[in-house]
């Protein structure tokens, strides 16, 4: 029997739930930044990646968990390379890479992901 696709799934731990929630909303909030015009090859990335990244966090897969930490780092990138700062993003991404990064949420990875 197939297990059932998730969007949010609550009965992983609560870093990596915030994390979950954290990916969707950056990859929202990439969307909306390319309507107002911003430079594609920097919200792009964060937009396709935040969202697949959620979904498979949800649904305890490595390479989503893996892809969850390499869109948070994209705007660590993008900084070393003389792009803008944008303050507010950066503490959200700094965040998201503190939620899944935590010991209780590589353990789960660890023991739980496929």
């Amino acid at each position: 029997m197939q297990e059932p696709r998730r969007w949010i799934n609550q009965g992983q731990p609560q870093t990596l739930q915030i994390a979950v929630f954290l990916l969707y909303a950056t990859a929202a909030f990439s969307v909306f930044d390319l309507l107002l015009k911003a430079p594609p090859q920097y919200v792009l990335p964060t937009a396709v990646g935040g969202a697949a990244a959620g979904y498979g966090v949800a649904n305890e897969k490595k390479w989503g968990y893996w892809l969850g930490v390499a869109t948070a780092s994209v705007p660590f990138l993008f900084i070393l390379l003389g792009g803008p700062i944008r303050v507010i993003s950066l503490m959200f991404d700094i965040a998201l890479i503190a939620l899944l990064l935590h010991t209780q949420s590589r353990e789960y990875r660890r023991i739980w992901f496929k």
